[in-house]
């Protein structure tokens, strides 16, 4: 079974046809455009896959319709799912651009080979996003910038750092 990509996470059902608001996760907001079938996976881990019948963005936000889906009470189980593709159908990135779940998971050394621990999350600043990189006794915050993040090996679920001083202290 096809990994699964999560592009817009549902936050509530909107009017009274059956619609509903949801947080993009994409980085690509443009992708939704032509997008018909999605899997959406609910809290508990079932999947339903889904036919966009149309989207729009309102504010910051997208709102969707499903087809067949029309009512508040045919959305409202869909709270808090998230609206996911297939991992191939994933816009391509450009080289030395990553997927925020690629880097999930990746442990994080120094270049001499000290363990920090691994990523656990990411806070998007506005500027350079941040890793939130969890230790075995102590968690860190690892900017994700090429001079700090020298090296990103997604195949082996490694990302060599070389911290500036007061980075990684106590």
């Amino acid at each position: 079974m096809e990994e699964l990509v999560a592009i817009a996470k549902i936050v509530k059902p909107r009017g009274l046809k059956g619609e509903v608001v949801a947080e993009v996760l994409s980085d690509f907001p443009e992708r939704f455009e032509g997008l018909e079938d999605v899997t959406v996976v609910l809290g508990d881990g079932t999947r339903s896959q889904l036919k966009i019948e149309e989207c729009w963005f309102q504010s910051d936000r997208m709102v969707l319709k499903f087809a067949g889906l029309d009512s508040i009470e045919a959305v409202e189980q869909l709270r808090d799912a998230e609206i996911c593709v297939d991992e191939s159908e994933a816009v391509e990135l450009g080289p030395d651009e990553y997927f925020d779940w690629q880097l999930t998971g990746c442990q994080v050394v120094t270049a001499a080979g000290n363990s920090i621990g691994s990523v656990a999350g990411f806070m998007r600043t506005g500027g350079t996003e941040i890793l939130e990189v969890k230790g075995d006794d102590k968690d860190f915050l690892v900017p994700f910038a090429e001079s700090i993040c020298t090296k990103v090996d997604i195949e082996n679920k490694r990302i060599v750092i070389d911290p500036p001083e007061g980075l990684l202290e106590f």
